[in-house]
């Protein structure tokens, strides 16, 4: 039997290590990849923002766009589908099927108006007092949707020529905000996280200084928020939890939110009492 030589030793081993080295690049191939490992808990999805006329198959059609101030600026505008055919039906969200938002870039100028349809036309009338850069938003739920309680959004800018006489947005700290006598104060402490789930919690207090105990139903709540970043001009749903004639503990209303960004946003309050629809404003720092 002959001996190993040096030269046959080294190939041997030369040998051994490109098979174990085979092996080993085999196990790392054969490794699950990191997008499908344990990576943490599930963030949820933000809502649909409202910065895109185009989202989802749907897009906003603008018919007549405001071009001027005054008390009942008409404004028409048609849905329609990934085909270009207008969309006429949707489901009921908060009782209604079309919600549509105004506002002026300074926060200062908001309108939640409910559009009525018109052949395949949705109109309404804005009240602009004031010039400026403002953003008109179309919500909607469509018939097949996966998830009702996430609306698509669509959003497109407008200007209103003339002097505009820019308000500047109240800071968070603030926390309280008064509408015809009554007083609304945030009571929740937390700082909202972007992308986490938030309940925002609002005292409200009757003209008297009183806890008021219970609202009147107002689109099949005790009350509506939407808010709206003050720099992206995004708009953000909040879900009421507390549903129409659920007596409010110690004046307490909630909503839940997730906010899609870090910075500011202004949150608009409708409820009703004492047979008027009230609205409160509040700025809310997102971290």
């Amino acid at each position: 039997m002959r001996k190993l030589s040096v030269a046959d030793w080294f190939f041997a081993l030369l040998a051994l290590t490109v098979v174990v080295g085979g092996g080993v690049m085999m196990f790392a191939r054969s490794a699950p990849p990191m997008q499908h490992q344990n990576m943490g808990a599930v963030v949820p999805a933000a809502h649909s923002d409202g910065l895109s006329d185009v989202e989802s198959g749907y897009r906003f059609d603008p018919v007549t766009t405001p071009a001027s101030r005054g008390e009942a600026v008409p404004v028409a505008f048609r849905i329609l589908d990934g085909a270009g055919r207008p969309v006429t039906r949707f489901l009921d969200n908060q009782t209604k099927q079309m919600h549509f938002f105004s506002v002026r870039e300074d926060m200062h100028v908001f309108e939640h108006l409910h559009p009525v349809l018109d052949g395949d036309t949705w109109r309404t009338t804005l009240s602009l007092p004031d010039g400026g850069v403002y953003r008109m938003f179309a919500e909607f739920v469509p018939l097949d949707t996966a998830d009702a309680r996430h609306p698509v959004v669509l959003g497109v800018p407008f200007s209103v020529p003339g002097d505009t006489t820019v308000v500047p947005v109240p800071a968070p700290e603030a926390g309280v905000s008064t509408t015809g006598g009554y007083t609304v104060v945030r009571v929740d402490e937390d700082r909202p996280k972007s992308l986490n789930p938030h309940v925002l919690r609002l005292s409200i207090r009757a003209p008297d200084g009183t806890p008021v105990s219970s609202l009147e139903p107002h689109l099949g709540a005790n009350g509506h928020m939407t808010g709206f970043h003050t720099m992206l001009l995004s708009a953000t749903h909040l879900h009421p939890v507390e549903l129409a004639g659920i007596p409010l503990n110690n004046g307490e209303l909630s909503f839940q939110a997730v906010f899609a960004d870090r910075g500011e946003y202004r949150l608009f309050l409708e409820f009703r009492h004492g047979g008027e629809l009230r609205r409160a404003a509040f700025t809310v720092d997102v971290g």
